[in-house]
């Protein structure tokens, strides 16, 4: 959960700025693998909420639910956005984040970048955490798509699929928003430990 390894396997030997690689045979035998990722996810979600004046409201809400706080976020919003009549990714129109806390480890490949958040107001309720939850998510979402990206133009074959793992899937907004900005697919292995 600390970071993400966006791993991609070619028949060529595609060299990708900013992607590590091209390796032969180190995930599959006989195929070529690039590795792009995000020094921070996970963390990064993790710590945009514990360092939020609403984390406690919040852990007390996951409690009496009895769900991780992610979950009670995600029901949050579904809330906000049904009392708003607005779709639920719309929430966080106004409010924008760079993920780059920890550096930016692909396509960039610069570790000395910085995360930035613009849009804050002077507010701390859950509302505005959730919000906030919800614009980075999104960010590292597109994030990926820029990988991706990255993957393409350099000629890589197209990906028209991914497979997740790990255990930011089991988070089903986290995944919701890598599929609308990936615009593709993404496939959960069914064992839950995976």
């Amino acid at each position: 959960g600390t970071s993400t390894c966006h791993m991609a396997s070619s028949c060529a030997d595609v060299f990708v700025a900013g992607v590590w690689g091209p390796y032969y045979s180190a995930m599959f035998d006989g195929l070529f693998l690039t590795e792009g990722g995000q020094s921070a996810a996970g963390k990064l979600l993790d710590f945009l909420i514990e360092t939020h004046a609403a984390f406690q409201e919040l852990q007390e809400r996951a409690r009496q639910l009895g769900v991780p706080p992610s979950a009670a976020l995600n029901a949050h919003l579904a809330s906000l956005a049904s009392a708003a009549s607005v779709p639920l990714p719309l929430l966080a129109a106004k409010v924008h984040l760079t993920p780059d806390f920890a550096g930016n480890r692909s396509p960039l490949g610069d570790p000395q970048m910085r995360g930035a958040i613009v849009g804050l107001s002077l507010s701390s309720t859950m509302d505005d955490l959730a919000i906030l939850y919800l614009a980075a998510t999104q960010a590292l979402a597109y994030q990926t798509r820029h990988i991706v990206e990255a993957l393409d133009e350099a000629g890589h074959a197209p990906i028209s699929a991914l497979i997740a793992c790990g255990g930011l899937t089991k988070n089903p907004l986290y995944m919701q928003m890598h599929a609308d900005a990936l615009q593709r697919p993404i496939y959960l292995p069914a064992e839950e430990e995976a």
